[in-house]
């Protein structure tokens, strides 16, 4: 084993999580069709590591991922971009590892933006 290559998001509405995602700065590598499903596998640009919005696994309800942590250069700024593209973003914390703002997906899932 070498590298994490994909983490599922569980999500209800996936279209609703992809905008969500795509205003967040993520970039859509994927969306397929396969049997009753649809595949959203999206990505940072350039990152090696992805995400996948997904809604078929029973065991993963939406809205339950806690500690998904998003590095960023300039976490001030990058708060009030968000907050200008509607999004709501809890105001940052500092802790002794860091600070960090947290925002939420439409399901509730919760990613914290980490930056100094």
């Amino acid at each position: 084993m070498k590298a994490i290559e994909i983490i599922s998001i569980p999500v209800t509405d996936q279209q609703a999580a992809k905008e969500f995602y795509l205003k967040l700065g993520f970039e859509i590598m994927v969306e397929a069709n396969f049997e009753n499903q649809t595949w959203i596998q999206m990505s940072f640009p350039g990152a090696p590591v992805s995400i996948t919005l997904v809604n078929w696994f029973p065991q993963m309800p939406a809205g339950s991922v806690r500690g998904f942590v998003i590095k960023t250069d300039d976490l001030d700024k990058e708060v009030e971009e968000l907050r200008a593209k509607g999004l709501e973003v809890e105001d940052a914390e500092k802790t002794p590892w860091g600070r960090f703002a947290t925002v939420k997906d439409p399901d509730g899932n919760a990613l914290s933006l980490h930056g100094k």
